[in-house]
């Protein structure tokens, strides 16, 4: 927490590190708990390809991704959730606490996420949550590619 503290105030972004006592677990949790819209939450989901892996960063409100979308946005053959196993061994972080700045992995972004002046998501640590501005995910991150409002959404 203390590396991502540093960077954060190193590029002098607007952030806040919230402690919670439970871990939030889901979008809807995390919109409840903070009483936001819940498309200012924004998991990172880790993918893998032939390429190799991604972080994707997106709206709660979103709902699921349609990966073979998703997979020809960025020129891959296919993608995949990438396992529990893979998440650690590629992050250093458990799923649902993967941080939403700060990653080696290049990242997708969901341009949902810029209608709210703050999002919401993981810090590395299960018991707090990142509040940062959108812009921050572009400043801190190895941004390849965007999410529309029209590709990559599934079915829910």
């Amino acid at each position: 927490m203390d590396q991502l503290r540093t960077l954060l105030q190193a590029k002098e972004v607007d952030f806040a590190i919230i402690q919670h006592e439970k871990p939030i677990r889901t979008a809807q949790e995390g919109a409840d708990y903070f009483g936001i819209a819940l498309g200012q939450t924004a998991p990172t989901i880790v993918v893998k390809s032939e390429e190799g892996y991604f972080a994707l960063i997106i709206s709660g409100s979103r709902g699921r991704v349609n990966l073979p979308e998703v997979s020809e946005r960025l020129g891959c053959n296919s993608l995949k959730m990438a396992s529990p196993q893979e998440v650690q061994k590629v992050t250093g972080y458990p799923v649902g606490s993967v941080p939403l700045v700060g990653l080696v992995l290049p990242c997708v972004v969901d341009r949902k996420l810029f209608r709210y002046p703050f999002i919401y998501g993981g810090t590395g640590e299960p018991h707090s949550t990142l509040k940062i501005t959108p812009n921050a995910l572009q400043q801190l991150n190895h941004v390849v590619a965007f999410l529309d409002e029209r590709i990559g959404m599934g079915n829910p």
